[in-house]
C-alpha cells in the first residue's frame, strides 16, 4: 500500500486539526487518506476527477464497511481536497500518484445540508462543486454509468444456460473489477481495446496467474456476447495465458487414513465417501437420501459438473456407517417435521411442481446442517446442508493433526481415488467413467502421479 509522503501528511493533520478533528480520530482520517489515495492509483483513477470519490466509497460498500465509516472516510477525503486543489488555487501534491493535473475534484462551496449529514463524523465538510468536476460533458456521459441492466443481463443468461452458482458468482466477481478498472464506463461504449487494457494489467501489474487470466477472458466474452450483444470478433492483441501442466497432489493409503482418523463425525464419513467414491466435494455434500441404492450397493450423481449424472459403487467398508447415518436423518427429519418446519432446499422449481417434496424423507439432505435456515422472505426455517467451509475447515485442522507434509484440500481425495484405482491397473476409460470426465485427457492426468510400470522394450506379442 502506499504511503502518505511526510509533507503531505504534516499539512493533512494540521488542517483537519484546525477543522475540529480530535486526535482520537486523527488516526482513522489519515488511514481513509491512505486507502483512497492507494485506490487511485490502483485502479488508475485521477485525484482531480470528482468520480473517483463515489468510486471509492462503492468500494468500502463492497468490502461490507458500515454507513458511519464510509460517512467519515468521505469526510476525511473532502478534507483532503479542500486543501489542495482548486479551492485554495493550488494544484494536487500528487507525489503519491505520479499525476500533475490541475486539480477540479472540490469547490469552495459550502453545503449546509451536507454538514448536518457529517456532523457526527466531526468537523465542516464542504460540498463538491458540480461545476467543477468535468469540463467535458463528453467524458461525463462515457464514465460514472450505471451496469445494473448489464448485471442483469448476463446473470440472466447465466441462469437460462443452468450454469452453476460459484460461475454466476465467479463471473460477477470480474465484471465487478472489470467496472472499476474502466471506470464505470457507458456499456455501449465498452470496445475490445478495453479487455484487452484489462487484461494486460492483469498479468503485468497485478501478476494474476494464467488459470485467473483465462477465466477472466472467459467471463468478459460471456458478457460482451450475451449482455452487450457484441463479439469479439479478431483478438489480436489479446493474448490468451497458458497455463502450466499441473500435477495434483496425491495421498498415500496409508495418509488417506490418518487423515480419515483425525476428523469428527460427519466430517471423517463425508472425507471416506468422497475418497471411497471419487465425489467432488459439492456432489458429496448436496447428495440426498434418494441417491442411495443399498441394495444395488450404487450412489447415484445427479447434477455433477456439467449437470451430468452417473453411477459408482459403494464402498463396502462404509456400508454399515452409511445405513447408521441414514437413521440418523431419518431420526432428524420426524423431529423436524413435528415442529413444523417448512422442510429442505430443493433446486430449481421443483418445489412448485411438487409442493410437499421439501418435508419427504427422500429429498432430505443426507449430511444435514446442524441447525435450521430461516428464509428472510418468507421467514421459513428451512433446513440446509453441511457448509463447505465447516468442512475445509475440519479437514485443515486433521492435515495438521496428522502431520501430513502435503498441501490438502478437499479435492486431493478425489486426486487420490483416480491414482489409486490407476496403480491398481484399473483401465483409463473405467476411471474417466467413474469420475465423470467428459474427455480421456482430463483423465489422463493421473497418469503423472504414480509410478510408471510399461515395459519399454518393444516385443511381439507372439513372444509373449
Amino acid at each position: 500500500m502506499l504511503q502518505i509522503p511526510s509533507q503531505l501528511l504534516r499539512r493533512y493533520i494540521d488542517f483537519i486539526t484546525r477543522n475540529g478533528i480530535q486526535k482520537l480520530q486523527q488516526t482513522y482520517y489519515v488511514k481513509w487518506l491512505r486507502y483512497y489515495l492507494d485506490f487511485c492509483h490502483k485502479y488508475s483513477y485521477r485525484q482531480d476527477d470528482g468520480k473517483s470519490l463515489s468510486a471509492f466509497l462503492q468500494k468500502l460498500q463492497e468490502k461490507k464497511q458500515s454507513e458511519q465509516q464510509r460517512k467519515q472516510a468521505r469526510h476525511a477525503i473532502l478534507l483532503y481536497g479542500e486543501i489542495f486543489f482548486r479551492s485554495s488555487g493550488k494544484t494536487v501534491d500528487n507525489s503519491t500518484t505520479g499525476q500533475n493535473n490541475q486539480a477540479t475534484f472540490i469547490g469552495p462551496t459550502r453545503n449546509k445540508q451536507l454538514c448536518q449529514e457529517n456532523k457526527g463524523v466531526a468537523g465542516r465538510v464542504h460540498a463538491p462543486d458540480r461545476g467543477s468536476l468535468t469540463d467535458k460533458a463528453a467524458l461525463r456521459k462515457e464514465y460514472g454509468a450505471d451496469w445494473t441492466s448489464l448485471y442483469q443481463g448476463f446473470q440472466d443468461a447465466i441462469k437460462l444456460r443452468h450454469y452453476s452458482p460459484a460461475t454466476l458468482k465467479t463471473y460477477t466477481g470480474w465484471t465487478r473489477k472489470f467496472q472499476t478498472f474502466t471506470r464505470s464506463k457507458n456499456p455501449d461504449l465498452l470496445t475490445v481495446k478495453d479487455v484487452k487494457k484489462f487484461l494486460t494489467n492483469l498479468a503485468v501489474e497485478k501478476k494474476v496467474s494464467a488459470s485467473s487470466q483465462n477465466q477472466a477472458f472467459n467471463a468478459l466474452l460471456f458478457v460482451y456476447r450475451n449482455a452487450l450483444g457484441k463479439e469479439f470478433g479478431k483478438v489480436d492483441g489479446i493474448v490468451r495465458a497458458k497455463r502450466k501442466p499441473y500435477i495434483p497432489v496425491v495421498l498415500s493409503r496409508e495418509e488417506v487414513d490418518q487423515v480419515i482418523a483425525a476428523l469428527n463425525h460427519p466430517y471423517r464419513l463425508i472425507i471416506s465417501l468422497m475418497y471411497g467414491c471419487g465425489l467432488r466435494l459439492t456432489e458429496c455434500l448436496s447428495l440426498r437420501v434418494h441417491n442411495f441404492n443399498f441394495d444395488m450397493r450404487i450412489l447415484t450423481v445427479h447434477d455433477g459438473k456439467g449437470k451430468k449424472d452417473r453411477t459408482v459403487p459403494l464402498p463396502d467398508a462404509l456400508i454399515e456407517i452409511l445405513k447408521i447415518q441414514l437413521e440418523r436423518v431419518m431420526e432428524q427429519h420426524e423431529q423436524d417435521c413435528r415442529n413444523g418446519y417448512a422442510g429442505v432446499f430443493l433446486p430449481g422449481i421443483l418445489e412448485k411442481k411438487y409442493p410437499n417434496a421439501a418435508r419427504e424423507l427422500i429429498w432430505q439432505w443426507f449430511f444435514p446442517a446442524r441447525s435450521l435456515t430461516v428464509v428472510p422472505d418468507s421467514k421459513e426455517r428451512r433446513r440446509y446442508h453441511v457448509h463447505q467451509s465447516a468442512l475445509q475447515k475440519a479437514l485443515h485442522t486433521a492435515v495438521k493433526k496428522a502431520k501430513i507434509p502435503k498441501r490438502v484440500t478437499s479435492h486431493t481425495f478425489r486426486h487420490s481415488f483416480a491414482s489409486h484405482l490407476l496403480l491398481a491397473n484399473y483401465d483409463i476409460r473405467t476411471i474417466q467413467e467413474l469420475l465423470g470426465h467428459s474427455d480421456v485427457r482430463t483423465t489422463m492426468i493421473y497418469t503423472h502421479t504414480v509410478k510408471s510400470t510399461t515395459l519399454k522394450e518393444a516385443k511381439s506379442p507372439l513372444d509373449f
